[in-house]
């Protein structure tokens, strides 16, 4: 796709009034795509994205991600034919390996100051090693090439340009998440089809592919407008975003669509825990925190006793940190106990309701109820 004025960055996801109210109609690739409107239901690993979320935002016209991250190639091909079997709206994405290496001092000393919190959870950790892999990510690609679905995405780092190719080739639609301009460069130039620009307010792991530094603390409206200015591809932006009139701005301001995510955790279609959604729902809890605390990458989660108590301590090291903390953290999440669990939260996680997600994702586009 080209811009007619190279200075000028896309417009899509225009609002149009209707008898409703002001709803949001789907244009560009995600019309193409088959999509009615401008949402997209945002690949959360580790569990909360599932086929039923999947399908549920396809019911209403938008779009959702399954999210490989974390899960078997074999689970992963069993989702995708539970969700294909209800729809063909949907995408998968991927952990693009990025590793930062742990040192082996600091992963010990680190493993040490977890003990007692561990030992609470009856998780023993004193033979704990790094363990660094890569999500078994070429024996993914290999299964989306094969069977093919209609979005690859990707985070955490860059494929290579021959990855894109074979997926492009195979009918793949390729974006990649990027958190800064030169990231947006960057991408494309490998040649994908077009951007995930995700904010500093993004619930869970930051798709920034220098995961050693500071997230830049850029408006995602301003990171949209910039990064529209630079390149030449469709723009789909995520981050913190929960309200029909944030979702509006961000549109303005030249994305194609938006992604969600938080708002949709506490859904009923929701794989997250029970503990998990408690917790967003807590009153009590205030502050959303970026911390390499739980995996050794930035992420932003809800403020718990982990994150208070770790965040200082963390060194950086994913996915080694990753797998050191996740025995402790589902332990935590079956005993209920919410203050040893990632709590990953957007800073729009006030907006998230037990409501269905089709009626979450419907007030958004639509705007004509509230919760």
């Amino acid at each position: 796709m080209t811009n007619k004025d190279p200075k000028a960055p896309f417009r899509y996801g225009t609002p149009v009034g209707d008898k409703s109210g002001i709803e949001l109609r789907a244009t560009g690739v995600l019309a193409g795509l088959g999509a009615k409107v401008p949402l997209v239901a945002a690949p959360m690993a580790g569990g909360p994205s599932t086929p039923s979320l999947v399908t549920a935002a396809a019911s209403i016209g938008a779009f959702g991600f399954l999210a490989a991250g974390y899960k078997s190639v074999d689970t992963l091909s069993q989702q995708l034919a539970e969700t294909r079997a209800a729809t063909e709206l949907f995408g998968v994405n991927l952990f693009a390996p990025n590793p930062v290496p742990v040192h082996s001092q600091a992963f010990i000393d680190y493993a040490k100051a977890l003990a007692d919190t561990a030992s609470r959870y009856g998780v023993d950790l004193s033979a704990a090693r790094p363990l660094e892999d890569d999500d078994d990510f070429e024996a993914k690609i290999d299964l989306l090439e094969a069977d093919p679905v209609p979005v690859v995405s990707f985070t955490f780092g860059l494929p290579r340009a021959e990855t894109v190719q074979r997926l492009q080739r195979s009918g793949s639609t390729v974006f990649q998440t990027v958190t800064t301009p030169d990231e947006a460069a960057r991408a494309q130039a490998l040649g994908v089809d077009g951007l995930i620009v995700q904010s500093y307010r993004a619930g869970g792991h930051s798709g920034t592919l220098a995961p050693q530094t500071p997230v830049q603390e850029i408006p995602l409206t301003e990171l949209v407008a910039g990064i529209g200015y630079m390149v030449h591809l469709p723009l789909w932006a995520a981050g913190g975003l929960s309200t029909h009139n944030g979702i509006r701005e961000v549109l303005t301001s030249g994305a194609e669509a938006v992604a969600v995510g938080t708002v949709l955790l506490r859904s009923p279609e929701s794989g997250a825990s029970e503990t998990y959604k408690d917790a967003l729902a807590d009153p009590s809890r205030t502050e959303t925190v970026l911390t390499r605390a739980f995996s050794g990458r930035p992420a932003r989660a809800l403020r718990n006793e982990f994150v208070t108590r770790f965040h200082p301590l963390a060194p950086a090291g994913y996915p080694a940190l990753h797998h050191l903390t996740s025995p402790l953290r589902k332990a935590a999440a079956a005993a209920g106990d919410a203050e040893g669990i990632n709590i990953w939260a957007g800073t729009g996680y006030r907006d998230a309701t037990t409501e269905p997600a089709a009626t979450i994702l419907r007030r958004l586009a639509a705007n004509n109820t509230t919760p």
